[in-house]
């Protein structure tokens, strides 16, 4: 028997390609004796459930099951977090650091957890406020990265960085990526950030394709509240939550990010592990052999 009575069920953008992965997690869920709750976009392809909007899900479910890729996991973050309903991915996408059980593994390990036999990580998640004349003008929230970008390719713009109120620095650049230690695995990385502990109560603040080559990355707490005031020659200023969520800047508007008060719960079978996840993924070097 399952230790989670109802569980939802959520596909990547409702595609086609996951419909047999879908097929087996539904069977694996029936099995284990669980109530099934389908997210209204994937009830396209598993019909026969009860279907809510993807809002109202977290709060009807003891587990959500995530099939696809980590971006997957991101919308379904800001969806649920802050309900305390643990999250668990099937990766039908890219890398998988979030949506970490494969297909082939899918009886095997989604069993695990329905059995019990899983762990539960705290994943902060980053507030986003656009403040423009001293109001604020709307809030997101992101499982990766807050990034303040020119909003156009070939772009730099101006800005400067404040640190719980301290002046830290000026910059001309294509912008600045501020990401948790989740995300620190995401785009900071390939922005030559370095890679964090999920566990780790701190953020990372990652220039893009800096004009000096002075700088660096930069390891805050995770109580810092951080802010990025536009610059007045910035033309198409964004701020985008997780490649997900836009929206437009003005010069002059401050961006203040801080740690969300609210977490999502990852689930992870007892045998996940953060760094042969490493090694997997990103293709870390194996050891060398003994020489003869």
């Amino acid at each position: 028997m399952s230790t989670f009575s109802t569980v939802g069920v959520v596909g990547r953008r409702s595609s086609p390609h996951i419909a047999d992965t879908l097929d087996a997690v539904v069977s694996i869920l029936t099995a284990a004796g669980s109530e099934i709750i389908v997210e209204s976009a994937t009830a396209r392809l598993i019909p026969n459930y009860r279907s809510v909007d993807l809002i109202e899900l977290g709060a009807l479910v003891d587990l959500v099951v995530v099939v696809g890729g980590d971006g997957s996991i991101l919308g379904v973050a800001r969806a649920v977090a802050g309900q305390e309903v643990p999250v668990v991915g099937v990766n039908r996408g890219g890398l998988g650091f979030l949506a970490d059980i494969s297909p082939r593994q899918l009886q095997e390990k989604l069993g695990s957890v329905l059995a019990g036999d899983f762990h539960v990580e705290e994943r902060a998640l980053l507030r986003s406020t656009i403040v423009r004349n001293g109001e604020p003008m709307g809030q997101a929230i992101a499982l990766n990265d807050v990034v303040v970008h020119s909003g156009s390719v070939s772009r730099m713009m101006d800005f400067s960085l404040w640190i719980n109120d301290e002046f830290v620095y000026e910059q001309r650049s294509d912008g600045l990526i501020v990401a948790s230690p989740t995300g620190s695995t995401a785009y900071a990385l390939s922005a030559g950030g370095p890679i964090m502990s999920p566990g780790l109560d701190a953020c990372v603040i990652v220039p893009m394709f800096p004009h000096t080559l002075t700088s660096r990355p930069l390891v805050v707490p995770g109580s810092a509240e951080i802010s990025v005031f536009v610059g007045a020659e910035a033309e198409t200023p964004k701020v985008s939550c997780d490649s997900q969520v836009d929206k437009s800047l003005q010069p002059g508007d401050e961006v203040r990010i801080v740690k969300n008060p609210e977490s999502l719960r990852l689930a992870f079978p007892n045998d996940h592990s953060f760094f042969e996840s490493c090694r997997s993924k990103l293709d870390w070097g194996t050891r060398l052999s003994r020489p003869s």
